[in-house]
């Protein structure tokens, strides 16, 4: 053992160390420990340096080594890192480095997954790492690695809630290792923490209630009522939990309150008439619109509407080739306008008529004498027509037509 502390290597001198640490030689332990020291000081400077800040992530089964390398190299230099486990119990033997195994050899990154490695949850194992470049190596670095106390463990894989006759169920899948197996193939006591609160109130009033098993009733609950519930995984053997699950929340089922359905009741029968008398209000607006489209309340003349009304007296329309189309002059006449003016106008057409008729009575006897019978006919209903607008005047200030 002294031969390996004087004049072996640092890493033979280690290995005895370590297995002087599992022996109860207390001498021995102090003299590694000073002898250790002196190599690091005498052959520590030029050597490549070591990963610092060595640690585990662990959660359930899962297992990452992972260190840090602050230090710097030469620029032609690249760093690459080696990680090893090891069963503690195999370090007691003299030849215990050629059951090392590697588990990531020169890796870039600053992590080694030992998830493959098939660690036990509850063995216990050495693992180290070192730093490589193309000429020289670093001295490695250990640590010792228990899963089952040191690996942190995780909530459960699954929550699902039930509402049975307002009642909660509540159904809870184990942590999961790796491997898909329940973690209590590993832990005998796993217990779980459940959480339950009403969703109007705050978590931090939660109702807990630790169980070991996966199947949980929750009773006394308020009818028609949104809880919402959150699961912990725990071990009592390391004192061990785990973060809480994510929150769920379903409705309990029941019968209403009176109150309740009271209240529903109004609030259904409002809208109910806030409905109707909106579809009331939308079909008034539709009526008003078409009626003011199809039915304008501009009303025509009276003696217009009774020509339109009397069936013997409806205008007939002839077709433009008819030689008995005549066509005569449309005037309109407003309501301020004076009766001489309307009787000047009457004289010039009947001038113009007589005019017409004598120069037509050259041409065919017969002829002019149906014109003149005509004209006289026209005269006489325009003269007509002239004393009914002018007593029409005064009952209103409408526009007339005159034919």
């Amino acid at each position: 053992m002294l031969y390996f502390l004087c004049c072996g290597t640092r890493a033979e001198a280690k290995e005895v160390c370590v297995e002087a640490q599992c022996s109860d030689m207390k001498a021995l332990r102090c003299f590694c420990v000073c002898s250790l020291l002196l190599l690091e000081v005498s052959s520590g400077l030029g050597d490549l340096r070591r990963p610092e800040n060595v640690r585990v992530d662990s959660l359930n089964t899962r297992y990452v080594l992972r260190w840090d390398w602050p230090h710097e190299t030469a620029a032609n230099q690249s760093v690459s890192f080696t990680a090893q486990y090891l069963s503690e119990f195999r370090m007691r033997k003299a030849s215990s480095e050629k059951y090392w195994k590697s588990e990531c050899e020169n890796v870039l990154e600053l992590r080694c997954d030992f998830t493959g490695a098939e660690l036990h949850y509850n063995g216990l194992y050495l693992l180290r790492v070192r730093a490589n470049t193309s000429q020289q190596s670093s001295d490695w670095v250990w640590i010792r690695f228990c899963p089952d106390k040191q690996a942190a463990l995780g909530p459960p894989s699954n929550v699902k809630l039930n509402s049975i006759e307002g009642d909660l169920e509540i159904i809870i899948t184990d942590p999961l290792s790796s491997t898909n197996q329940s973690m209590k193939t590993f832990l005998d006591r796993l217990s779980y923490l459940v959480q339950y609160w009403r969703r109007s109130e705050e978590p931090q009033k939660a109702k807990d209630l630790e169980t070991k098993n996966n199947l949980v009733m929750l009773t006394d609950l308020h009818r028609q009522t949104l809880y919402c519930v959150r699961v912990q995984s725990r071990d009592d053997f390391y004192n061990k939990s785990s973060i809480f699950s994510d929150t769920h929340c379903i409705r309990t089922e029941g019968q209403l309150p009176y109150w309740q359905i009271f209240l529903y009741f109004l609030i259904s029968l409002l809208l109910c008439f806030l409905l109707v008398l909106l579809l009331f209000f939308c079909f008034y607006k539709m009526f008003t619109v078409f009626k003011s489209t199809f039915r304008p309340a501009i009303q025509l003349p009276d003696h217009i509407q009774e020509l339109w009304l009397s069936d013997s007296e409806k205008p007939q329309l002839l077709a433009p080739e008819s030689p008995e189309s005549v066509c005569e002059p449309l005037v309109v006449v407003s309501a301020d306008l004076d009766a001489v003016a309307v009787d000047e106008h009457l004289n010039a057409e009947e001038q113009d008529s007589s005019t017409h008729s004598r120069h037509g009575s050259g041409d065919s006897g017969v002829y002019s004498t149906e014109e003149d019978s005509c004209h006289r006919s026209t005269h006489t209903d325009l003269q007509t027509s002239s004393r009914k607008h002018r007593e029409e005047m005064h009952d209103g200030n409408r526009l007339e037509i005159c034919a």
